[in-house]
């Protein structure tokens, strides 16, 4: 049997792919068997669908998802919490790493956000950090890994059209080029 924090994380992950998931569908995604009763393993099963409503407590309580009721069904969907969130195990997950051999690009993300959105500033500079991006000057980060299109939907998801702007060029002056290339290779 999966651990909350697994069954957290899928849920997460399947949030993250489309504006809102039946609660319903949502559980038979994380754990098929556990929601048709088709197991052998019954009592697993029961211990599994109170795992998943638990995670979906857990996730509501931590402001990363909100439940949305209609008189035909329940409804999961992220918050901006939680978008945060999804973006961040996507940079964990060893399965979407991108590829590391330098295409000749330069990904230059300039993140300018004023004081009283410290916290966002933060959570934005410990996703570029984890995506290897290298501050040059406080607000300008470079990377030559291709991550430009997970920034651009997080960029989108957190409403950051002017606070967040990403660059992908081959042109840096010959000095600047070096040392990045010298870093690479380290």
């Amino acid at each position: 049997m999966s651990s909350k924090k697994d069954y957290s994380k899928k849920i997460l992950k399947i949030l993250g792919q489309k504006p809102a998931v039946s609660v319903f569908e949502l559980e038979n995604k994380v754990h098929p068997s556990a929601l048709k009763g088709t197991s052998p393993w019954q009592e697993e099963d029961k211990n599994a669908k109170y795992a998943i409503t638990r995670s979906l407590k857990g996730l509501q309580e931590a402001g990363l998802i909100e439940q949305i009721s209609s008189p035909q069904n329940d409804y999961a969907r992220l918050t901006k919490e939680g978008k945060k969130k999804m973006h961040s195990l996507k940079l964990e997950n060893e399965n979407t790493l991108v590829n590391t051999h330098w295409d000749g690009y330069w990904r230059i993300i300039i993140l300018d956000l004023p004081e009283n959105r410290k916290n966002e500033r933060e959570a934005l500079r410990y996703l570029l950090k984890k995506a290897n991006f290298v501050c040059i000057k406080n607000t300008v980060w470079i990377s030559p890994h291709p991550y430009e299109y997970l920034f651009t939907n997080i960029k989108k998801d957190l409403g950051l059209s002017t606070e967040l702007m990403i660059i992908v060029t081959d042109k840096l002056d010959e000095d600047t080029n070096k040392a990045f290339l010298e870093e690479i290779k380290k």
